[in-house]
């Protein structure tokens, strides 16, 4: 799996939800409505998700294991620095 583009679809400057995310994979496959989220900590990635009837959220798309969400997470996080960056 190769990452070809992380593109920051929308910044939010208040609230803990930061940006919405678009990510390519191979050229091929993209997967929309990634959330950046700011913890009380540090910010993280959310995959998209959708609300279950009994409240409860369940991701549409996500890594399957810990090292590939570390390269996603990294590689998201990296384009939204430097899209705030930018910004400044």
């Amino acid at each position: 799996m190769n990452i070809t583009e992380v593109k920051i679809r929308h910044i939010y400057p208040e609230g803990r939800l930061r940006a919405i995310v678009s990510m390519t994979i191979d050229n091929e496959f993209v997967v929309h409505d990634i959330k950046i989220i700011e913890g009380p900590e540090r910010v993280f990635v959310a995959m998209p998700s959708r609300k279950e009837a009994d409240g409860t959220y369940r991701d549409i798309a996500h890594p399957i294991n810990a090292e590939v969400r570390k390269e996603l997470e990294d590689m998201i996080i990296a384009e939204y620095t430097r899209v705030i960056k930018s910004m400044e």
